[in-house]
């Protein structure tokens, strides 16, 4: 089988593992309940979150609320009568963050009394949907957004902040909740799976009076774990360390590590950061990370790397990453571009779409943060 191909399919195995349909339905159905109640989905895996729900609660869902990012909403869904819809900003928050935000309050006020509320959360919930605190504006939280995703802010710095100046982040949405019953079911994209982090902490810390029932159905570890066990290559490596911090830092010890090792699949769960020029180009930091790793593998025949996202989109890009190898950048190179140029303005998608190495799965139903595979053949 094509090398190449076969990484893909291997990434394809992981997100299917990952999938929020898929996870939500066999989290409801261990817990062999059909209650009815109200649904509150919110995140960019939320469409995905909210079909696991709706397939396995059938009548017993009375109504939901989702919330999701532009363009992440199935037809199908966009065609039920019991689901509210709100589409909003990411990663910056815009006026549809804030309106998603009142959306949220107006559908918990409207909710018959004591009657039970499931919520579904993944990432990107951040900045989905927002109501501001007194004495804040929306200019002051996209200037602050805007500033720590520039210089490399990593997501509990981001989320701190984001929690700082909200009404209902840090477990204040607890106070439009009434005495009714809560469950909450978590896809994590934060490293260490913090609740208090994952979308900035909705119902996190939770008052120690409630009777809480919450639940981790996701995470980049069970994506890892589920690639490791396809079966598709051996043998394949789930390497210890999580990849934080800069990207071209980690790009490094991938490659090295790579070079140095036996042949085999290596994968790493990642969270990494880029510094960015004051205009920079097309990408992201998982474009950004497969470039920096191409320039290094130059002379490695027998090495691919792919580095993605899990939810499909990189940055401010519709490609989830980049598929690299020794012939990346001579591909670049024969349409006239250069790839330390490129990386010198964060334009690392202009590069890779050039060498033919952009990854595009579109909208996968999923959030658990980022993959990197490694091959030596």
């Amino acid at each position: 089988m094509n090398p190449r191909q076969s990484l893909l399919e291997l990434y394809a195995t992981g997100l299917a593992a990952v999938n929020g349909t898929s996870v939500v339905y066999r989290a409801l159905l261990a817990r062999a309940e059909r209650n009815p109640c109200h649904v509150v989905a919110i995140g960019k895996a939320a469409d995905a979150m909210l079909d696991g729900a709706r397939r396995y609660l059938h009548h017993a869902l009375r109504s939901a609320l989702l919330i999701t990012k532009h363009g992440h909403v199935a037809a199908h869904t966009a065609t039920l009568d019991n689901v509210q819809i709100c589409e909003a900003a990411h990663p910056v928050p815009d006026e549809s963050s804030l309106a998603a935000g009142q959306a949220l309050l107006d559908y918990l006020q409207a909710l018959p009394a004591n009657e039970p509320v499931l919520f579904l959360i993944s990432g990107g919930t951040s900045s989905l949907v927002e109501v501001l605190a007194d004495g804040w504006v929306l200019e002051g939280l996209q200037a602050l957004t805007n500033e720590l995703l520039a210089n490399g802010a990593d997501i509990h710095e981001i989320n701190a902040m984001r929690r700082s100046v909200s009404r209902i982040k840090g477990g204040q949405l607890w106070d439009y909740l009434g005495e009714r019953a809560v469950t909450c079911l978590l896809m994590s994209d934060v490293p260490n799976d913090d609740p208090e982090v994952i979308g900035s902490g909705l119902l996190f810390p939770a008052p120690s009076a409630r009777d809480f029932d919450w639940q981790m159905v996701a995470n980049n570890a069970a994506m890892l774990e589920a690639m490791a066990a396809s079966e598709l290559f051996a043998p394949t490596t789930i390497m210890p360390e999580f990849l934080v911090g800069d990207v071209l830092t980690a790009a490094s010890t991938c490659v090295q590590h790579l070079l140095d090792s036996e042949p085999g699949i290596y994968l790493w769960g990642a969270e990494t950061t880029v510094q960015l020029p004051e205009q920079p180009g097309r990408g992201g930091r998982n474009q950004h990370f497969a470039l920096a790793a191409a320039l290094q593998l130059q002379d490695a025949d027998d090495c691919l790397l792919l580095v993605a996202g899990t939810d499909g989109t990189d940055g401010m890009t519709a490609d989830a990453g980049a598929l690299v190898d020794s012939g990346t950048c001579l591909r670049g190179n024969a349409e006239n571009l250069d790839p330390v140029a490129c990386l010198h303005a964060a334009d690392a998608g202009t590069f890779l779409e050039a060498s033919g190495d952009l990854i595009h799965v579109g909208v996968t139903g999923t959030n658990v943060m980022d993959v990197v595979i490694g091959l030596k053949l």
